[in-house]
């Protein structure tokens, strides 16, 4: 028995149609699986985040009067103990007692800690949300459903928290003394190390810290304009704007500094130099004070020195470090996201 042309193309037509939805659903269940990790990763951000605020809330509770420390220490340990199901009421809960809190009550690096928290979670929790949002659009699709391609997987859900419009918001009620943008770099030498600086608050010169290159842009200057003058003057090494690479990172902190309270946004360009010996040719008075030493440091120095007590901001660069590399050694810039 001999097929004629036209049974031939239609089971041609058949199985072209049957392998184009097979790539689509496998295509879409690659998609679905991204989705879901990118969901649970934003969770996870957003849990420590959160973990994180009730910590620097029980660290205020020694500044408060008893029955107010007594109370906001228990809604800090209630937010953390909660399962998922009942987290969204106790961290309102929490969020309604600290924005009560009379802040004059606290010292200046408590307030800067609490502020720099509140931030953390307010961009974490917008993160999860998008990431929940994406993927129900996805999973509700009836292509989708009718297939299964979601598999077992349960449905991501929004976290609900009371926030305040915007980032400079969270800061409302607090003082500030200056608001600013900065340009901070990731200079990295030929083996993938990147450059810190070691320093101290001048008010707090028993608590060191390491942190990238780089300061507050300034007026009439542009991004890359800024970070090139920071490297030169911290480090005294001269780099091209065309050598920068971003800015790939954008983080919002909130943090006291020589007794004023700052909220800085900070763009994080990469750049590759080989291994040079810094110099603090440029450095200000203030600066020649506050800045003790530089160090070239691998992500294992980093968690080290994180572990001896010596905090390195921005605070994952650890784990930041290879994406740094990649991007200081690509031809085009990334497209700009937000770390904490």
């Amino acid at each position: 028995m001999t097929l004629s042309a036209l049974t031939i193309l239609i089971l041609v037509l058949v199985l072209v149609v049957v392998l184009a939805i097979g790539l689509w659903a496998y295509g879409t269940a690659n998609r679905l699986d991204r989705l879901h990790v990118r969901s649970d990763l934003c969770w996870q951000a957003l849990d420590a985040a959160l973990a994180r605020r009730a910590v620097v809330a029980r660290a205020a509770v020694a500044a408060l009067d008893p029955p107010e420390g007594r109370s906001l220490a228990a809604l800090a340990q209630r937010a953390e103990r909660s399962d998922r199901a009942e987290r969204e009421v106790a961290e309102n809960a929490l969020s309604s007692a600290l924005s009560s809190l009379d802040l004059d009550k606290l010292p200046p690096q408590l307030v800067a800690e609490l502020a720099d928290a509140e931030a953390r979670v307010l961009i974490a929790r917008r993160f999860h949300n998008d990431a929940v949002r994406d993927t129900l659009a996805l999973r509700t699709r009836r292509p989708v459903r009718w297939l299964r391609l979601g598999g077992m997987a349960p449905l991501p859900t929004y976290f609900e928290i009371a926030e305040r419009s915007s980032a400079a918001a969270v800061t409302e009620g607090l003082a500030l003394d200056s608001v600013r943008t900065s340009a901070r770099v990731v200079l990295l030498d030929d083996r993938g190390r990147v450059l810190l600086l070691r320093g101290h608050d001048p008010t707090v010169p028993e608590v060191y810290y390491w942190f990238t290159i780089g300061g507050a842009v300034e007026q009439g200057e542009n991004l890359r304009a800024a970070a090139v003058r920071e490297i030169t003057e911290e480090t005294g090494y001269v780099a091209s704007a065309e050598s920068l690479r971003g800015p790939m990172w954008r983080r919002v902190a909130v943090f006291s500094w020589n007794g004023q309270l700052i909220r800085s946004e900070e763009l994080f360009f990469a750049l590759r130099a080989d291994r040079f010996e810094p110099h603090h040719g440029g450095f200000t008075e203030l600066e020649e004070r506050s800045i003790t030493g530089y160090r070239w440091c691998t992500a294992d120095a980093i968690r080290e020195l994180d572990a001896s007590g010596e905090t390195v901001y921005p605070r994952d660069l650890a784990d930041l470090l290879d994406e740094a590399d990649v991007v200081a050694s690509a031809t085009d810039d990334p497209e700009v996201r937000a770390i904490t």
